[in-house]
Order: structure tokens, then sequence, then C-alpha cells
């Protein structure tokens, strides 16, 4: 599969509806209506997931004297591959209740995932492997074949035990393995220590994490 980016700007340049939401505090429903008004810049990925223009967000803020500023640290954008509702939703909600916001897109299959991959530019990849259709193994496998995503950090969520991830397929080497239900705990440890540190830093922190050893039970 190629990786098509045919939307407006790049990654840097847009945000999903939620981190939009936040900038600008309102609710995500408010935020949907200004795009249809056309008071903000608004645009629907292959996949069908909105992005909003970051220039007409500081544009609205600056129009309408919103005192709410666009965050100086570096955004994480976060990519969720769930089929699985609750777990989706719950990963989601963690990301949405971030301080400082992160940006998250939630997805149920890994081809949606494909299809988008390249207008999202994910900083980190969470996904489940065992989903109908294509399948984890599989969407990592197309990830890792292309160079543009060598820098995004993946975590995977699974029930599966380590010998059936053995007979299934391999993982990339470098992949962080969290076995379900999911550790809350370990979870906000993983956040706080990957925005405490610069994109640029966090190399030993996921080779650390990415051992057997540091795996959540």
């Amino acid at each position: 599969m190629k990786f098509h980016s045919t939307e407006i700007g790049s990654p840097e340049d847009c945000c999903g509806t939620s981190y939009a939401a936040k900038l600008l505090g309102l609710s995500v429903g408010t935020v949907q209506k200004l795009v249809e008004k056309n008071d903000l810049k608004g645009w629907k990925t292959q996949g069908g997931h909105r992005r909003i223009s970051m220039k007409s967000i500081r544009s609205y803020l600056k129009i309408y004297n919103i005192s709410q500023e666009e965050p100086t640290h570096s955004r994480w954008r976060v990519l969720i591959v769930e089929d699985d509702t609750i777990c989706r939703e719950m990963l989601r909600g963690h990301c949405q209740r971030a301080n400082p916001p992160i940006d998250c897109t939630s997805m149920s299959t890994g081809l949606e995932a494909l299809m988008d991959m390249s207008n999202l530019q994910p900083d980190l990849l969470i996904t489940d492997l065992d989903m109908p259709g294509t399948d984890g193994f599989e969407l990592l496998r197309m990830l890792r074949k292309n160079p543009q995503f060598d820098n995004m950090i993946i975590m995977v969520l699974s029930a599966m035990s380590h010998d059936e991830i053995q007979t299934w397929g391999q993982l990339p080497a470098d992949c962080i393995v969290m076995k379900k239900p999911m550790n809350v705990m370990w979870f906000d440890g993983f956040f706080a220590g990957l925005k405490c540190s610069k994109k640029s830093e966090n190399q030993q922190f996921i080779t650390q994490l990415a051992s057997p050893g540091s795996r959540p039970a």
C-alpha cells in the first residue's frame, strides 16, 4: 500500500477536533459548528477524520480576544487503533484529559490507520494486534517498510501471550508491548515520561521500555 498525503498542510499545521476544543476553551460540538460556518478552516482525511487548521485557530483567538493561548510545548500526536470500543474510548479519554493536552485520533481498524497515516504522522501509535481485516501485525509490517515512520513510537496493547504473538508474527524490536487489561498507573507514568522530555531525547527512554524486563505484568 502506498501512503498518500492529499490533505491541506502538514500535520504540524493542523490538529484534531478535541485538541482544537482544548485550545479554544470550547466544546467539541461548538468547534464542529464553527467549521461548518467556516469560522474555522477544517477538512476531513481520506478515512473521514476531521482536521482543523492551526492558523485558523490562532486567527479565531485573536479576532475574538480569547485568552487561551496555544501551548508552547511540543504537541504530541497520538493515534489509537483498537477495535474494542470500551478500550478505545478509555485510551482516548485518557489522552484528552492529559495536561499538556495531547492531539489524539482514534480508529477501529488497521486499514483505516493505513489510509490516514501520512496525513496524521503520529508521534506515538498505540495499536491492538488481534483485529478483523488488517490486523496489528500487518499494520506494523506495512509501516516499518516506510522510512517516513522510522521515528514513530509504537506501543502494542494485546491480550495475546508471548508465544501467541511469536506464532502469529514478529513485532518490531523497538516496539513497547503492554499486556491487557491495561495497567492505568503504568500508562500514566509512560505519558509523564514522554511529556517531560523533548521528542529528540526519548530514544533511550523508549529503548528501556521496549526491553522485556520493563514491561508491566
